[in-house]
């Protein structure tokens, strides 16, 4: 579906729309890792197997749960092309591309273009909070040096900054934008981000915390970028269509597995927790290494035996012998 926008550098009015499709499910994708600056290649395979074999409508790598910004960039050139090798057309694969220097974030885009990625995904650049009309003019400079359709990326717990609803809608003029993801958890929020739909029709609209899926989707949004999704896509994605065909009791058996997984993100006592739960639980059922990347540490046994438990109640993972 198309919308009309206003191209600033012509002026003239110009036709949008989204070239991928994002209806569903999109697992921020973890890296797996088989040590420091290595990438756990055969565990990239299964893990995007399993995921693609759940259903999902795409996936997102190197994003938060993808623990960007504690990598090399010689890795994540590696996972961009590995991901991209491996997936090989079967579902979109989205880029998280930024970093603090605006070249490297270009830099990055670029060879993610070249490996084959279908878009890119752009949050606010942290460190440096950045004002509004600084914002704006950032994204209006790079969005047009990227070489791939982009995705806003509203993450404004790690990053300091919004990308405010006034913002958004002035940045809805750039035709190559396609959509916002929003982990703020704020649904009033998310609610005014779906009424942009108003301006960018072709705009697609996901939400990350995964327990406000059913909120996200009765708001207008068109799905989520879930990091429990790596380990039980098949419950995520049932959830999604549950709530779309409006099948209430579906949903629900499906969204009380996804509150009960959710507990695993209470092991632990840093904030480093979720990536640390989600890689122990990949492990545990044998999909990739649990290694999270510097200055993290792998759970020890006592907090991967409360991970187990977890699992073996939904019957993600066997009963212990």
């Amino acid at each position: 579906m198309g919308s009309v926008v206003t191209d600033h550098a012509s002026g003239q009015s110009v036709s949008a729309s989204s070239p991928i499709s994002l209806q569903g499910i999109v697992p921020p994708l973890v890296t797996p890792l088989a040590a420091r600056d290595e990438l756990d290649g055969a565990g990239l395979q299964r893990l995007l197997d399993h995921v693609i074999d759940g259903g999902v409508a795409g996936v997102f790598i190197l994003g938060t749960t993808g623990e960007a910004p504690s990598l090399s960039y010689r890795l994540r050139r590696e996972m961009i092309a590995e991901s991209v090798r491996i997936v090989g057309g079967r579902v979109p694969v989205l880029v998280g591309v930024t970093d603090t220097a605006y070249v490297e974030t270009v830099t990055l885009a670029e060879y993610a273009a070249q490996c084959g990625a279908d878009a890119a995904v752009l949050t606010t650049p942290y460190y440096f909070p950045a004002g509004q009309t600084e914002l704006t003019r950032y994204v209006q400079s790079i969005a047009p040096k990227i070489p791939l359709p982009l995705m806003l990326y509203n993450m404004p717990g790690l990053t300091k900054v919004w990308f405010e609803i006034e913002t958004l809608k002035r940045l809805s003029e750039i035709p190559s934008i396609i959509g916002v993801k929003d982990s703020s958890g704020d649904l009033e929020y998310f609610e005014k981000l779906c009424q942009l739909k108003s301006i960018r029709a072709d705009w697609q609209v996901l939400i990350g915390p995964e327990a406000l899926l059913p909120q996200a989707i009765a708001l207008g949004g068109d799905g989520g970028v879930n990091g429990g999704a790596n380990v039980m896509p098949s419950v995520f994605v049932d959830c999604y269509k549950a709530l779309v065909a409006d099948d209430a009791e579906a949903a629900d058996a499906a969204l009380a597995t996804i509150l009960k997984f959710q507990e695993i993100y209470e092991i632990g006592k840093y904030a480093s927790r979720h990536i640390k739960a989600t890689k122990s639980a990949l492990s545990l059922i044998g999909i990739c290494e649990d290694l999270p990347a510097d200055p993290f540490n792998r759970f020890l046994e006592p907090q991967r035996e409360q991970v187990a438990a977890v699992l073996r109640e939904i019957g993600v993972l066997g009963k212990a012998e």
